[in-house]
């Protein structure tokens, strides 16, 4: 008599066998078939247990997505500089609040510590401009000493920084995020005698132009190596670049769609970063309390004493008023913030309609007569250059370096939009349609700013608004937050897609 009992325990046992084999056996490539990870085969390397990208800390995942950027409300000014368009913005990451105080006097103290003593122009040059709260008929001489450095403006956000200064910050805060992840993992230890040239740089550690205190060295598989390396970018233990959003992305994050929307209907187009047209709660829960900090009419920017309506005259903490659909505070009022684009008019009729940005510089890393990597430069860095024409000669993506003046409505981008037979450094600016920075505000250098602030009326607490001023000039209600690209698919693994 036949067991099937027996049967299906032999059937059970093989199959957890087959199951455990499989599990157990080591990946190999698709295309070839030879093992990853294997020293006996050449040592190929492949991180098999890379999951997702690690994410610095106060990041919020921004899922992107296509919207309609531009115009909500009409324009009192009546400048006609963003006409709505159709685009898709890849998901990003982007900082849940502005840059504080505290996190810029961490940034000052770094480069005091490394700096100081043999570049202390380096420290001087990041430093914001308090004199940004004198006003010639009002008394605010004590924010220039206390706004800044005070302990009570603590977890207010920095303002006085200029658009150079904010990317320059972006960059800071990669290098300490990605040495902390590498002392995390133990491939380095703590370096606290960093000096000048010595310091931590992602770039410069990657390319092998920096040592640090090494703990633990990542095993050399290939044969012929010494057995030992350092992290590689494949290794994905770092994040990439911190960097300033672009308009369309701080645009796309700051009106938190996500939040409006139903089997790929937006069932809503806001103006601000919530429903409706007002600037007051809708939820019974919080009624009668704002939801931005702003000036309301003339000569009110808090309310009256005893009822104060947003509660601030100055900037509020970051972390105030209710976040947006996304977790993100501040996107309307507070403090407007600085994006990475150059500001054009008319960007919006000629810009990409995926991950739409005006503002490209190429460049590549300079190499010396026979194509090694140039040394780093004094301050630590990996050196760059703009690419040349001769080098984008058989290009049919782009023929130039600078493309900030692409498609921007003069003579230059019109007849010549990719220099591909004038030298940019020979055109003669008398013969263009028009002169930037002489017959008009715009320039090379304006850079958009969005969102409105605590000095500013409703209208400017619209996402789409856009506004311009020098990279080199700051004020005393404009910040900034960082972003960061997101590496591989557009969802977030936690979401189970």
């Amino acid at each position: 008599m036949i067991s099937y009992r027996n049967i299906y325990l032999k059937i059970f046992f093989f199959a957890t066998v087959t199951f455990l084999a499989s599990s157990c056996a080591k990946e190999s490539s698709r295309t070839t078939g030879w093992e990853y990870n294997n020293s006996k085969n050449g040592g190929f390397q492949v991180n098999t247990k890379y999951g997702e990208q690690p994410v610095g800390p106060g990041l919020k995942l921004v899922e992107g997505g296509t919207f309609t950027m531009g115009r909500t409300s009409d324009n009192p000014m009546y400048d006609w500089d963003n006409i709505p368009r159709r685009v898709t913005v890849p998901s990003f990451y982007i900082d849940e609040t502005e840059v504080a105080n505290v996190d810029y006097v961490e940034y000052l103290y770094w480069l005091s510590r490394v700096f100081g003593t043999d570049y202390p122009e380096v420290y001087r040059k990041a430093l914001p401009d308090t004199l940004v709260w004198r006003e010639k008929l009002a008394y605010n001489e004590p924010l220039v000493e206390t706004y800044f450095r005070h302990p009570a403006y603590r977890n207010y956000p920095v303002v006085g920084v200029s658009w150079v200064q904010a990317n320059e910050y972006c960059l800071w805060r990669t290098d300490r995020v990605n040495e902390m992840l590498l002392i995390r993992e133990g491939i380095l230890d703590f370096d606290p005698d960093q000096r000048n040239e010595n310091n931590f740089n992602t770039e410069a550690y990657l390319a092998g132009q920096y040592e640090g205190l090494v703990n633990k060295p990542l095993k050399d598989l290939n044969p012929s190596g010494t057995g030992e390396r350092r992290a590689r970018l494949e290794d994905g233990i770092m994040v990439p670049k911190y960097r300033l959003p672009t308009e369309a992305e701080w645009e796309f994050a700051a009106l938190g769609l996500v939040g409006n929307t139903v089997y790929e209907r937006i069932v809503e187009r806001r103006v601000y970063p919530w429903n409706g047209t007002i600037v007051r709660s809708d939820q019974k829960k919080y009624y009668g309390q704002f939801l931005a900090n702003f000036k309301r009419g003339r000569g009110d920017y808090m309310g009256v004493a005893g009822s104060l309506n947003d509660g601030a005259d100055l900037p509020a903490e970051v972390a105030s008023y209710w976040p947006n659909d996304y977790g993100l505070y501040n996107m309307a009022g507070n403090v407007a913030e600085w994006v990475l684009d150059v500001y054009r008019p008319l960007t919006f009729e000629d810009m990409a309609d995926y991950a739409p940005y005006r503002g490209n510089v190429f460049t590549t890393k300079v190499t010396d007569e026979e194509g090694f990597l140039a040394p780093k430069d004094s301050l630590g860095r990996i050196k760059y250059r703009e690419v040349t024409t001769e080098e984008s000669k058989d290009r049919f993506n782009y023929r130039s370096a600078n493309q900030i003046n692409y498609l921007d409505g003069d003579y230059q981008s019109t007849i010549n939009p990719d220099w591909t037979t004038i030298p940019a450094d020979s055109v003669n600016t008398t013969n263009m349609m028009y002169e930037y920075a002489k017959t008009s505000l715009v320039s090379d250098k304006s850079r958009v700013y969005k969102g409105g602030s605590w000095r500013d009326p409703a209208y400017y607490l619209s996402p789409a608004t856009r506004r311009y001023l020098d990279q080199n000039l700051s004020t005393n209600y404009i910040g900034f937050r960082c972003a960061m690209g997101k590496v591989g698919g557009a969802y977030s693994s936690s979401k189970g897609k």
